[in-house]
């Protein structure tokens, strides 16, 4: 991906960089260093792009190796494939080694870590080199990926000290954490959903909209080193609790202080994919119903991490006796990642402004949908269905009325339950949204008003929504099912479009109206100068429709906390004006394009479904 392009003219000579270990298509991966064979040591600039098939060793320092080579060996050692960066740690001495804490952080550069020709000095006063570039990211200790756009300005200092062939430099001053690049980073790091229950006061309901009865499950994304024990590293995630950006919004069921059994150094699951995860003394007392809740954080935590293999996770007390027991089969009746079932349909406006509906499993052909709002006497510019596909909400093709109509009676369509006072038909309600508890949402884009209302199930006096550190107008709104995040296209003064993820709020007594708010937006799809269209697609992840600066449209994927997926880019598609996708991501994309409505099912292209048509959408 070229991220390391910076450091290719300042690196050490090629005998002392990265070695890389090959494996086979068909092999769990190489386990070790190879021990006999010729080795050629490899610019970390420039891996492979089947990065699934190699393992990054590191080399220890050469006897004699300038300042300079120190350095750059150093910050090849942080790109490999070293469980306690033992290899890295040789660069430093043994005090710096002591102090140096590489799971503080991990800072993600743009262009990697570029060094200096470093400053002059003597032997008895050592060297510097400073260390630059534009960060993108930073990894915290929770494992959670926050989005930065500061300049990265550190530096290493050196000095000389006795070796067993004389004086040898080493790094005696180092900053805290890790610093690499992009490309080493995707190649490094995994993003994994950890999964926690949503609060009753801010998620989703515990039962009404879930599929088998379980309650509802939000997904936590983090990043975990994909090849040192991500099994054991991700249940340790899990146990640490929620993310700070998440936790307020979100409960584990894990008992506050619960950990790993001492002297537990790695789990992996046994050859039926039954994985034990033996617990200190704070879960001895717990109830098999709060068990099976916490076996199922677990289970479908380690589902996400697809190398896992884990079908079954056992829990156990500290003196080894068994807590619980919970199977992939049973998890969905304690807990689900999904809010509905799978769509029955796929729904859009076809050319007579009617809301219409197609067979989610793409065979058959566009039916009205039935109900007034698949009558064309009130014509509509866009809809949303509810999770369980028994509401609709329509928007009137003016855009100033919001009507609500049930998609299994031919009741009256009735008054609007929310009227715009804007004067143009540009301006006026966005597409509405429905989340996992069955409440709506919509965006007012009245100038002289903009605001964001919500009306719980649908219904009743439209409440605004409270938003902290909004600067500009919501074009778009979209509520992920879990309820607990929303996703907005808000305009700027220079009238482009960023994609916004804010977290939602519910405070108020038991019994009383709540009280909604949106806080803490930050921004996903930074890469992007202007995003169009959007739509969740999954749990943690989004599909989104823009342009890069100077650039032509594209469709990616990115996740809620501003990261890109590798192989995020989607296969090309002509005018773009909406995206739409699944709760359940084996379901295809939709789009409106110039082609029509489109789809795009898995492993295959974009296909026409409908010529003329707008607004395509999921239940949602």
């Amino acid at each position: 991906m070229g991220a390391d392009h910076d450091r290719r003219t300042h690196r050490r000579p090629l005998r002392a960089g990265l070695l890389f270990g090959s494996c086979g298509l068909l092999l769990a991966g190489c386990a070790s260093m190879p021990d006999s064979g010729n080795l050629k040591a490899v610019d970390a600039s420039q891996r492979p792009d089947s990065q699934s098939q190699v393992r990054v060793y590191a080399m220890p320092p050469g006897e004699d190796a300038a300042p300079l080579e120190i350095v750059q060996g150093f910050l090849e050692a942080l790109t490999s494939d070293d469980p306690e960066f033992a290899m890295a740690r040789k660069y430093l001495t043994k005090e710096a080694s002591k102090t140096w804490k590489p799971d503080l952080r991990t800072t993600v550069l743009e262009n990697g870590p570029s060094t200096g020709s470093g400053s002059v000095g003597d032997a008895e006063n050592g060297r510097s080199f400073p260390l630059t570039g534009r960060t993108v990211a930073t990894v915290d200790k929770e494992h959670a990926y926050q989005l930065d756009n500061d300049a990265y300005n550190k530096s290493v200092h050196l000095t000389q000290q006795d070796g067993p062939s004389g004086k040898e430099w080493r790094i005696d001053r180092v900053p805290q954490g890790v610093v690499l690049g992009q490309s080493d980073f995707q190649r490094i790091y995994w993003s994994v959903n950890k999964y926690y229950f949503a609060t009753r006061s801010s998620g989703a309901s515990a039962t009404p909209a879930a599929t088998g009865g379980g309650q509802n499950l939000v997904a936590d994304p983090v990043y975990i080193r994909q090849r040192i024990d991500p099994v054991t590293e991700t249940v340790k995630a899990v146990l640490d609790g929620p993310t700070t950006w998440l936790k307020q919004v979100v409960d584990t069921r894990f008992p506050t202080g619960t950990r790993l059994k001492a002297g537990t150094k790695t789990l992996a699951p046994d050859d039926q994919g039954k994985l034990t995860v033996p617990l200190n003394e704070k879960a001895d007392p717990i109830n098999q119903e709060r068990c099976t809740e916490m076996a199922a954080q677990l289970l479908f935590t380690l589902q996400d991490l697809t190398s896992s293999g884990v079908e079954e996770v056992e829990l156990q007390r500290r003196n080894g006796s068994q807590l619980c027991v919970l199977s992939k089969e049973r998890a969905e009746s304690v807990a689900s990642r999904r809010t509905a079932d799978q769509p029955d349909y796929q729904y859009l406006i076809d050319n007579k402004r009617r809301l219409v509906r197609m067979s989610a499993s793409g065979g058959g052909k566009d039916e009205p949908v039935q109900g007034k709002l698949g009558s064309g006497g009130q014509p509509l510019r866009s809809a949303a269905v509810s999770r369980d596909e028994e509401r609709a909400a329509g928007v009137s093709l003016d855009g100033r009325s919001l009507y609500m109509g049930s998609l299994v009676s031919p009741s009256a369509l009735g008054k609007p339950e929310v009227r715009s006072k804007a004067k143009s038909e540009e301006d006026g309600l966005s597409t509405p949204s429905w989340d996992g508890r069955g409440d709506l949402w919509v965006a007012d884009r009245d100038p002289k008003r903009p605001r964001l209302l919500w009306l719980e199930q649908g219904a009743g006096e439209p409440l605004p929504v409270e938003i902290s550190n909004l600067d500009g107008r919501i074009e778009a709104v979209r509520v992920s099912a879990d309820g607990v995040r929303i996703a907005l296209l808000v305009k700027d003064k220079d009238g482009k479009k960023a994609l916004k993820i804010g977290r939602v709020e519910r405070t108020g007594a038991k019994g009383e109206q709540p009280v909604i708010s949106v806080v803490e937006l930050r921004r996903a799809a930074p890469q992007m100068e202007e995003v169009t269209a959007m739509s969740w697609a999954g749990g943690s992840r989004l599909v989104v429709v823009g342009r890069e600066s100077g650039g032509v449209q594209q469709m990616r994927y990115v996740q809620c906390d501003g990261s890109v997926p590798a192989s995020a880019t989607l296969p090309g598609l002509t005018g773009v004006k909406e995206i739409a996708a699944s709760e359940d991501e084996r379901q295809p994309l939709l789009a409106h394009s110039d082609d029509g409505i489109v789809r795009l099912p898995t492993g295959a292209q974009w296909q026409t479904v409908v010529k003329e048509g707008s607004a395509p959408f999921y239940p949602g």
